[in-house]
């Protein structure tokens, strides 16, 4: 006997053929993950059978394949007209009257579950091959909200049986080579959580962008979710990382504000089941949800993601709706699908995208990421489908998509687009899942880019520096490599990296790497923080309202000023520790020179004229002075959160610029005082050795140190006397000078004698293969490099090190 009905929990990944990949889903998970505390919403399923059934009864299938073998899938007005007649044919059909009553009867039922006569209800399309692992078709149907009723329930499932024949889902089984007809469709009618009142979103259980496995990305907005997918909003974004969280952490390593302007709720009248409203100013300078529930919702992200890669016996990443019930204030999952983008990737092979001397060119606007590629071509704006057709201007292939957001509708273009470019949307938007599906670079959320982009302008769109995308004037030269780390030796001397933004962090974690050697808080401070530190704790007593005005933009989100600068740069340095858990992650203290401390915004009010900033008040120098010492707690303060709170207990912390023992007592003072002591929590600081001093006073530091980090570029300038500013003497610089290489050398014997570890940070190793080597003839115990130069490095420590062998 056919099944036509079932009720959700009844359902599960064995029933794919009969239920969809959406609805399989959401059963397994009622039958198996409720008992760890995660919540779905109840409900029924209307079966692919009945889907059938449906369509035998209207005698479709002959029409429906007449209208597709007649489009012409290279001419998009073509795949337009051939849609909708299929869907219009649809739409006019009846359902047989015994099918049309048990699925009203099923309502009803489930609407008494919830002591209710007519319930809300999600309606919600399934494919049977939607969802997987070699072709995802996840938003290739509809979903209907707050459907309540009989007549509104049936007329969205009729729907739902028309989406299966959109645009974009005709012309994504053409690419695939699927037939129309053996896909079915199955439809979900699901209890509503009430996010209209509350929040929704979308959650990760691997970065999206990297493919790096141990975080939960979290985008989250106020109201019903359909805003997120569709990219009106730019949603707050959470990252959570999963080791420290298992071991009881408040592990949330990155937090971003949206635009959350606007947000769906239910509609005022029958005809209305949803409408877009304004959200409230002081609600969009506030995160959508609180720290707790960040957590909650990564946890059950991680214990889905576990249940099934037990269940397929591989790792399966999985891509999560969820739901914040604003009456009841309950969690829910709404759907969950296997993530079908990086799980695919092969990680031993890793292709490069390059913009060499990308500082020198005009930059027209930036947004966020997508991916790690670069597109260039020229811009074809377009606001709408219907108006580019009835202009007849005609999008051409390799053309640049520059819109404010997409649908499901434009994926013929985007497949046809060398780079996409969107005014809003967030990572989890439409035109960010596509843009990734199809491997095309797009960069989404930037604003303004219809205004700013001129038609036909010939542009370049990278999405190869970060997070952050940036498009530029003119199609630019740039590099392809591809490397296969498979393939690179193995080398004794552990090769660290130096890693100075945070947004490559995960990117670059799947180089082959023994930790980081050197993270920079400079360069977190410059880009994510970019004020003094002492003008956002002293800025409302300078009577500058300007600054102040500047101030008050920048921390809005968060608590006070001083929570602004720890929290962003504790999010920082997480996101370089997390990347490279558990290996060590070396951060070495704020050494910004006068004279760049007063290019931060208010630094002109706290910083001194030197005649030679390069040896002037840097470094040691500044943490235990009266002037500095209370921006340095801040620094402390940071340290403290990132390994305590956050549980990344693999940060060391080096001191830069350290001239003498007693200075190294006095930061020790400052330290302590701001809750970070050595050997407490296992913490260990390492000291810069740049200074000359350094190494003929090695033995004495040793005894209070934990490790030495040679910083080679101003140990060069130091031990040559010479200013590597100035150009009038660059000839002269050089890290393999003799000079330089003997204090190295008399460095790595004292610290192999007191039994205290020595490395090499400084950019000497990553320029030169043969100072490398040099290096590993007098045992250093580890080398960090540009990620940049890791390749050619590994390469010449390992021709040395088998030289040494021989021998």
């Amino acid at each position: 006997m056919r099944k036509y009905l079932l009720d959700l929990q009844n359902a599960g990944i064995r029933d794919i053929e009969l239920v969809g990949g959406k609805n399989a889903s959401l059963g397994e998970m009622l039958q198996n993950l409720t008992q760890l505390g995660i919540k779905i919403p109840g409900g029924f399923i209307i079966t692919v059978e009945a889907y059938r059934e449906f369509i035998n009864y209207n005698k479709l299938e002959k029409e429906i394949k007449k209208i597709i073998n007649s489009i012409d899938f290279d001419d998009i007005e073509s795949l337009r007209r051939g849609g909708l007649g299929t869907r219009q044919l649809i739409k006019n059909s009846k359902f047989p009257k015994s099918l049309s009553q048990d699925i009203i009867n099923k309502y009803y039922e489930l609407s008494k579950n919830y002591n209710q006569d007519m319930t809300d209800v999600a309606v919600r399309s399934s494919a049977t091959a939607e969802d997987l692992p070699n072709a995802s078709f996840a938003g290739q149907q509809e979903t209907y909200l707050n459907v309540r009723g009989p007549a509104q329930l049936m007329n969205a499932v009729r729907n739902c049986f028309a989406s299966i024949f959109t645009d974009r889902a005709i012309s994504y089984r053409h690419s695939f080579g699927y037939d129309h007809f053996s896909i079915g469709l199955s439809v979900c009618v699901q209890k509503m959580v009430r996010s209209d009142l509350g929040t929704s979103g979308v959650a990760f259980s691997i970065d999206t962008e990297s493919g790096f496995k141990d975080a939960v990305i979290i985008n989250g907005s106020y109201g019903l979710g359909e805003m997120i997918v569709q990219g009106s909003v730019s949603p707050d974004e959470f990252i959570v990382f999963k080791p420290t969280l298992k071991k009881g952490f408040n592990s949330i390593i990155e937090k971003k504000l949206g635009v959350k302007d606007i947000m769906m709720v239910y509609g005022d009248d029958p005809d209305e089941r949803v409408k877009t409203i304004p959200v409230e100013k002081n609600l969009q300078n506030r995160y959508c949800i609180k720290d707790e529930r960040i957590l909650q919702l990564a946890d059950w992200v991680i214990k889905i993601e576990k249940y099934y890669s037990d269940l397929k016996g591989c790792w399966c990443p999985m891509d999560v709706e969820w739901a914040e019930d604003g009456i009841s204030k309950e969690l829910f999952i709404v759907q969950a699908r296997p993530e079908t983008i990086h799980s695919q990737k092969n990680v031993s092979e890793i292709t490069e995208f390059s913009i060499e001397n990308s500082e020198n060119y005009e930059q027209i606007i930036r947004g966020i990421a997508v991916g790690d590629k670069i597109g260039a071509g020229k811009a074809s704006i377009m606001f709408s489908l219907d108006k580019r057709v009835s202009d007849g201007h005609e999008f051409k292939a390799g053309d640049v998509l520059v819109t404010d957001m997409t649908d499901p509708d434009w994926e013929p273009i985007m497949k046809m687009a060398s780079a996409i470019i969107t005014n809003k949307g967030g990572r989890t938007c439409h035109a960010a899942i596509v843009a990734r599906e199809l491997g095309v670079p797009a960069i989404v959320g930037c604003g303004n880019a219809t205004e700013l982009i001129e038609n036909e302008q010939e542009i370049t769109v990278s999405c190869c520096q970060g997070d952050e995308g940036i498009v530029y004037k003119g199609i630019l030269k740039f590099d392809k490599a591809i490397n296969d780390i498979s393939k690179l030796p193995k080398t004794k001397t552990p090769v660290m990296l130096n890693v100075a933004s945070p947004n490559l962090a995960f990117r670059f974690s799947h180089l082959p790497n023994s930790g980081v050697g050197l993270a920079r808080e400079e360069f977190i401070i410059n880009n994510y923080i970019q004020a003094h530190p002492l003008a956002l704790l002293k800025h409302k007593h300078l009577g500058d309202n300007e600054l102040s005005d500047a101030i008050n933009k920048m921390i809005v989100g968060f608590e006070n000023e001083e929570e602004f600068f720890i929290q962003k740069l504790s999010y920082g340095i997480s996101k370089i520790a997390s990347a490279f858990y558990p290996n060590k992650v070396i951060v070495r203290f704020s050494d910004f020179k006068s004279n760049e401390y007063y290019n931060l915004l208010g630094g002109k009010y706290f910083e001194p004229e030197e005649e030679n900033p390069m040896i002037g008040w840097r470094g040691a120098s500044r943490y235990y002075s009266a002037q500095y010492r209370e921006a340095f707690g801040l620094e402390c303060k940071a340290i403290k959160k990132v390994r305590e709170e956050i549980g990344l207990s693999n940060v060391v912390v080096m001191i830069p610029f350290c001239r003498t023992v007693e200075e190294l007592h006095k930061v020790y003072e400052v330290m302590n005082e701001f809750g970070l002591k050595r050997g407490e929590n296992s913490l260990e600081v390492f000291l810069m050795a740049e200074i000359p001093s350094n190494i003929i006073l090695a033995e004495e530091f040793a005894k209070y140190i934990d490790g030495f980090s040679i910083g080679s570029n101003d140990l060069t300038q130091l031990t040559l006397g010479l200013d590597r500013d100035s150009s009038l003497v660059a000839h002269i610089y050089n890290e393999r000078n003799d000079a330089v290489k003997q204090m190295i050398k008399m460095l790595i014997n004292t610290a192999k004698k007191q039994g205290v570890k020595v490395g090499i940070c400084g950019q000497g190793p990553s320029d030169f293969p043969d100072f490398a080597q040099f290096l590993v003839e007098n045992d250093i115990d580890s080398i960090s490099v540009t990620p940049d130069s890791l390749m050619k490095t590994l390469k010449a420590i390992s021709e040395i090190e088998n030289k040494i062998n021989k021998n």
